[in-house]
């Protein structure tokens, strides 16, 4: 790595997040002294566009930048999510990119992770090689972590995107949601359930049989949410999957719509989704630590699901799940986190459906499923509804991995694609089929999941150059004080 300047390396105001107010906007990024016109070559950084991420660039030569990610509005603690655009590149042109303002010590960086990128040219989302990604610790950054990664730009006329994960916006959700609309299905119902504090709407999916919501009949309710944490963009793939399971014309699909009513929030958060924030609300909100009394100015989005599920509660429908749909940066696979109760009896009911999941979902870890009440947990929907609601109610919060996930008997980090987001969803999905024992009504034998299809991809060519610094940090992930129960079946992690 090129020396910093004295400025850089006593950590002045000058080289602080603290003046990081706004994404950057066509920002050439000239040498220092330079004052000519922008040649090519000259990188122009841009991310004020939907989610975008990027505060700053710092010039360090020409084949190195310092990125600065620009903090969550009005909460400078969380700074995770990136998303920005390069261009007026030349071909062969190799840089090193150091993110050096993460807000995190522990990250997947550390187990192969690596950022995505796409270009004009090329649409779909890849992984950059792991092997010019590089996490440490940093003397030059106050010894924060830091993530660098090696890149070739091989297309002068290409605009290149990279991102912390696979992006999914609040216009690519309302789009998804106006097309099945459009398809006019009498079990399938959107809704305007309230508007965030910028006005964006909060959408109440219901699937189910028509006669499931005629006065008198029985409902047992499923209730999913997604995305209270924007930058957790897995959530979102998981959640589609779910949808499009639960829409669809397969045997499975019809039985469930038949026996239960799903009722799905599936961005709880557009206001953070929108902005690129990482974990808060515009107004600098962690919403999943607000449940217990959300405001309705502050946390409206939040207010109108409680208040929704409070109403449900209070009537004769059985709210028998609730499942809060995230991702995670520091562990792998597929795992959920539940409560813990006094009743052993309860305490074991909980444990089914994660491991009928389990056996469905083969990204999907019993091993590292946990059961806690940690105070930090309060305020979540998890812990929260299930303090309120009855013991015939379960509630979860489902999380995946950011990056991969290892299949039981092997060793080998598989990445998720967005379609293996999605494949998990259909098996949550599927997986109710088995809780309620529903098998037998299932009108023809269930087809197994279909292999999910390895597309070879047009690679971009990176550098294998190493910079200072290792792929895995030093420091083991940290132990999680939560009581486990362990499927003798998987390997232990």
């Amino acid at each position: 790595m090129a020396e910093r300047s004295r400025t850089a390396e006593t950590g002045s105001d000058i080289g602080g997040d603290e003046i990081i107010a706004g994404n950057v906007s066509k920002y050439t990024v000239l040498p220092a002294g330079y004052s000519g016109q922008p040649k090519k070559g000259h990188l122009v950084f841009d991310a004020c566009f939907e989610s975008g991420n990027l505060g700053r660039v710092d010039y360090i030569t020409e084949f190195e930048y310092d990125l600065f990610i620009r903090p969550d509005t009005c909460n400078p603690r969380f700074r995770v999510w990136f998303n920005f655009t390069v261009e007026n590149v030349k071909e062969s042109q190799r840089v090193i990119f150091n993110v050096v303002n993460f807000s995190k010590t522990k990250s997947l960086y550390r187990d192969g992770m690596a950022p995505m990128v796409k270009s004009t040219s090329r649409q779909k989302w890849q992984r950059i090689p792991s092997k010019n990604v590089y996490y440490y610790r940093c003397p030059d950054h106050r010894k924060n972590y830091v993530m660098s990664f090696a890149f070739c730009f091989d297309r002068e006329n290409d605009t290149y995107q990279f991102a912390y994960c696979y992006p999914y916006t609040y216009t690519r959700l309302q789009h998804y949601l106006d097309n099945l609309q459009r398809r006019n299905m009498d079990y399938f119902c959107r809704e305007l359930l309230g508007l965030s504090v910028q006005r964006r709407q909060l959408d109440l999916l219901t699937i189910t049989s028509p006669a499931n919501l005629r006065p008198g009949a029985e409902q047992k309710v499923v209730f999913i949410t997604a995305r209270v944490h924007p930058g957790e963009t897995p959530s979102s793939f998981v959640c589609q999957g779910i949808i499009d399971f639960l829409v669809s014309q397969h045997p499975v699909a019809k039985v469930l719509r038949d026996h239960l009513v799903f009722k799905i929030a599936p961005m709880l958060n557009p206001d953070g989704v929108y902005l690129g924030n990482y974990r808060c609300s515009l107004m600098g909100f962690d919403l999943n630590r607000h449940w217990a009394n959300p405001s309705p100015w502050a946390h409206p989005t939040l207010h109108g699901v409680k208040q929704l599920i409070v109403e449900m509660y209070n009537n004769p429908i059985n709210l028998e799940f609730y499942i809060d749909i995230h991702a995670h940066s520091t562990m792998m696979n597929g795992f959920m986190y539940g409560n813990i109760f006094e009743n052993e009896e309860r305490f074991q009911r909980q444990a089914v459906f994660p491991r009928l999941l389990c056996q469905n979902a083969e990204d999907f870890s019993y091993s590292s499923t946990s059961f806690n009440r940690d105070a930090v947990k309060a305020g979540t929907g998890r812990r929260f509804l299930g303090g309120l609601l009855n013991d015939t109610s379960y509630c979860y919060t489902l999380e995946v991995s950011f990056y991969s996930y290892i299949v039981g008997g092997t060793t080998a980090a598989v990445p998720y694609t967005e379609e293996a987001y999605m494949k998990l969803g259909r098996n949550v999905a599927r997986t109710f089929l088995d809780y309620y024992r529903l098998n037998s009504l299932v009108e023809r034998p269930l087809a197994a999941t279909p292999k999910i299809r390895k597309e070879k991809l047009p690679a971009f060519k990176c550098t294998t150059q190493k910079s200072q610094g290792t792929s895995h940090a030093d420091s083991k992930p940290g132990k999680r004080s939560q009581a486990h129960l362990k499927d003798q079946s998987l390997p232990a992690r």
